[in-house]
C-alpha cells in the first residue's frame, strides 16, 4: 500500500528533494495547494502521515498543529530550523510526534517516518509465535531456528532477513526488498552488509541441514525453498 505523507513546506528545494527521496521508498508527497487553507488539503488527501515546518506564509505550523489534532490523529512530525527549546516543547505537547531541525539528514528523517508509520499502522497485528519450515522451527520470539534437538542462534538481522525469506517461500525477493524491510525495521544495512549476512546465514543453516534451502536467483535476489 502506497501511503501519502502531507509535506507544509513553503522552501521548494526542499520539498523537491524529499519528495524525491519518499518516493524512492513508496511514499508519496502531497503539498497543500493553499497555505491559507491547510486544512482544506488535509481533508482531501486524508494523508498518513504529516511534516509541518514552523515558519509558513499565512499562518505558522503550530497553528495548523492544533488544527489537525483537534480533527485527526494522524502522525506529525516538526521539520524547522528554529532551535529554541520551547519550540520543541511547544511542537510535542500538541501532539507532535517529533521535531527535526533543520538542515536534517535526509535518511535519518525517512528512518523516523518509516518507524511512525509502522508503529501507527502495523501496531496490534497478529503475528504467530512459531513458523514451521522444511522440518524445522522459527521461534520468533526468541530469534532461534530449531531441527530435531538442535538449535541455531542468529543475529538480529539474520533471523529478520530468515523470516521474511520464509514468509514469502518459493517466491524471489528482491536484495532492494531486502534491504527496504531492514531499513523499516531500523536496521540499516548496505548492499555489502546484505550479502555478509546472507553468508553467515547460510553457514549457520547447513549445521541443521538446510544451508541450501536459500537459493540466490542470480540478478533477482533470494528464496527459501520449501518442501
Amino acid at each position: 500500500m502506497v501511503m501519502t505523507v502531507f509535506l507544509v513546506e513553503d522552501d521548494p528545494s526542499i520539498f523537491r528533494s524529499l519528495e524525491e527521496k519518499l518516493g524512492q521508498w513508496q511514499l508519496r508527497v502531497e503539498g497543500p495547494a493553499d497555505f491559507h487553507d491547510v486544512m482544506g488539503s488535509f481533508s482531501e488527501m486524508q494523508p498518513h502521515l504529516v511534516i509541518l515546518d514552523i515558519g509558513l506564509p499565512a499562518f505558522d505550523g503550530f497553528h495548523w498543529c492544533r488544527e489537525i489534532r483537534a480533527a485527526s490523529n494522524v502522525p506529525i512530525i516538526f521539520l524547522s530550523s528554529r532551535d529554541h527549546p520551547m519550540d520543541q516543547v511547544m511542537a510535542m505537547n500538541m501532539g507532535a510526534d517529533d521535531f527535526i531541525q533543520k538542515p536534517f539528514n535526509a535518511d535519518v528523517l525517512l528512518a523516523k517516518i518509516q518507524a511512525i508509520l509502522r508503529r501507527t499502522y502495523s501496531y496490534g497485528e497478529e503475528k504467530p509465535d512459531v513458523v514451521e519450515w522444511n522440518g524445522s522451527v522459527l521461534d520468533l520470539k526468541r530469534g532461534i531456528i530449531r531441527s530435531g534437538g538442535t538449535e541455531v542462534d542468529l543475529t538480529k538481522n539474520e533471523f529478520f532477513i530468515l523470516t521474511v525469506l520464509v514468509e514469502s517461500r518459493n517466491e524471489i525477493v528482491s536484495r532492494d526488498e531486502l534491504i527496504r524491510k531492514l531499513w523499516d525495521d531500523e536496521r540499516f544495512v548496505n548492499d555489502n552488509t546484505l550479502t555478509v549476512n546472507i553468508n553467515r546465514l547460510r553457514s549457520k543453516l547447513g549445521e541443521i541441514g538446510l544451508g541450501d534451502a536459500i537459493v540466490t536467483k542470480k540478478g533477482m535476489g533470494y528464496m527459501a525453498t520449501a518442501e
